[in-house]
């Protein structure tokens, strides 16, 4: 197989270096690029279907209301006119509308390497780590444990060698050995010096929130000028559904909007207990948990990046257990994107299923809740590597595992699958063999056959007696096998040492202050 896009922080050691890493194996992946959704969207509402989902939305902002508990959120809407009454707030559509229309429909965002720059919009689809569980499992361990700092950071290492993870997201695992008041300063500690990629920030409180951005600025070499010239952090936050925001997460909403750093807002409605049984009742107060939300930012501060995110899948009706990479979550997912087209906002979606362990149904349900993301026009797929259990269980072999099927998804859509060039016809080839031969030796295909086909790093593609003959070795033990290969073989991008000392102050001066409350 020809050698892609060897990373270059794995060094220009001798040749005899790189031969010994090609013994054991190292991973040769596509190299790093911004993916281009060339597909047609999925668009399973007509035109009056899309109209019915909006009134709906719009029926619910006005009518309804949205449950504000952040004080100065509702002084904001109270200031702009809307209807505050205690912490219900309804707002009409046209103010909606008009804030809607203020915001980008594609954004940028810059981590401290401008080289791993993002692009949010448009036709492109990017991915990210698996964000938030408390627990860990791998297949040494055979159990489920709660995460740790050591745990987490080998997530980073992952989340920064695999090229197909184009930003990090949350603590992968909840590193619950560091006390809650002052993780946030250790985890984005480990993930901005792990990592050169965009980074996400939790939005609970003051704190954490400035404590964030005030280390993302410091890693970056950045003024606070040229910090609020453009995003270079962004957060997601959830609606607490049915219909209500509440106030740590508006809180850092609110204060990353007024510094110009980039929003997600992604209402976690599950079908038939937080939403209606129906998918399209489902989506309609998802949209509108999360378009109150942004009218909000851009009041705040006009042409802030935004961009609107859904979880919306259904449950088990016989355990209330959620459900995931469903039917129903793959239409929600596309119905919700069409929508999202509809207010011209970037969308975001996820990487999901239910499965305990990297098995089958692990992978079934995360590969229906990808391609719903190509589906829907998706531009930031989160937990895209990684998720198990419903989001309670981050594992490294089913990282290892997603970043095959994410890889699968990029090749995919490179234009070369589908170019149509004479040398793509390939009449002379044909015409040579003619009905009485094969292709393998002809010039035409030795001219491309080490670059012609996608190449699998995990999968084995070797008949029964083959693989028999290697071991027999199921596919979460390769992905095993190369999770600890590369955690072993890891070398962290470069920073700067004064900045490194800078970070490392920070976050000691605010150790020694307390860090942020717990008791939000």
């Amino acid at each position: 197989m020809a050698r892609q896009g060897r990373r270059s922080r794995r060094g220009g050691g001798a040749a005899g270096k790189a031969a010994e890493r090609e013994k054991i194996g190292v991973i040769n992946q596509m190299p790093w690029r911004i993916p281009v959704n060339t597909d047609r969207p999925t668009e399973p509402l007509d035109e009056d279907g899309v109209q019915a989902i909006h009134e709906g939305a719009m029926t619910i902002l006005e009518d309804i209301g949205i449950e504000f508990y952040h004080a100065g959120a509702k002084e904001i809407f109270k200031e702009a006119g809307c209807i505050v009454n205690g912490d219900n707030v309804r707002m009409d559509r046209e103010f909606v509308m008009e804030m809607i229309g203020k915001a980008p429909e594609q954004f940028t965002i810059t981590p401290r390497n401008p080289e791993r720059e993002i692009t949010i919009g448009g036709k492109h689809i990017l991915f990210g780590n698996v964000s938030s569980p408390p627990n860990y499992w791998d297949l040494e361990l055979g159990r489920k444990i709660p995460g740790t700092r050591e745990m987490c950071a080998n997530f980073f290492k992952l989340t920064q060698y695999f090229n197909c993870i184009h930003f990090a997201g949350g603590y992968p695992v909840e590193p619950q050995d560091v006390h809650a008041s002052i993780r946030h300063l250790d985890a984005l500690y480990d993930k901005l010096t792990i990592t050169d990629k965009v980074a996400h920030t939790y939005s609970l409180g003051k704190e954490r929130v400035e404590d964030c951005m005030e280390m993302v600025r410091i890693a970056g070499g950045l003024s606070h000028e040229d910090f609020e010239k453009k995003a270079h952090i962004y957060t997601n936050i959830n609606s607490t559904s049915p219909l209500k925001h509440d106030e740590p997460m508006m809180d850092g909403w609110i204060r990353l909007a007024k510094r110009g750093q980039a929003l997600v807002v992604t209402p976690f409605t599950l079908a038939g207990a937080m939403a209606p049984v129906t998918m399209a009742g489902a989506v309609a107060q998802s949209l509108a948990e999360g378009l109150c939300a942004i009218a909000l930012a851009q009041y705040i501060n006009p042409g802030v990046p935004c961009a609107i995110g859904t979880f919306t899948s259904n449950v088990d009706m016989k355990t209330g257990a959620p459900a995931f990479g469903t039917p129903e979550y793959m239409r929600s997912t596309q119905m919700t994107g069409q929508m999202a087209r509809y207010y011209k906002l970037p969308m975001r979606s996820s990487g999901v299923c239910a499965a305990n362990v990297p098995d089958g149904q692990a992978m079934w349900e995360t590969s229906n809740s990808l391609w719903a993301a190509v589906q829907s026009g998706t531009n930031m797929v989160y937990h895209a590597a990684g998720w198990l259990e419903g989001g309670l269980i981050a594992s490294p072999e089913k990282f290892i595992m997603d970043c095959e099927i994410l890889q699968m998804i990029q090749r995919y859509m490179e234009p070369a699958v589908t170019a149509t060039t004479p040398d793509d016809i390939a009449l002379d080839a044909i015409r040579e063999v003619g009905g009485d031969g094969h292709f393998f030796g002809v010039q035409h295909t030795q001219d491309r056959y080490t670059t012609a086909f996608y190449q699998p790093f995990v999968s084995d593609w070797t008949n029964f007696e083959g693989w028999e003959a290697k071991g027999g070795i199921w596919t979460a033990e390769r992905a095993h096998t190369l999770y600890k290969q590369i955690i072993n073989e890891f070398e962290a991008p470069p920073m700067e040492e004064s900045i490194r000392e800078e970070l490392a102050a920070f976050v000691a001066k605010r150790k020694e202050e307390g860090g942020a409350p717990t008791d939000f």
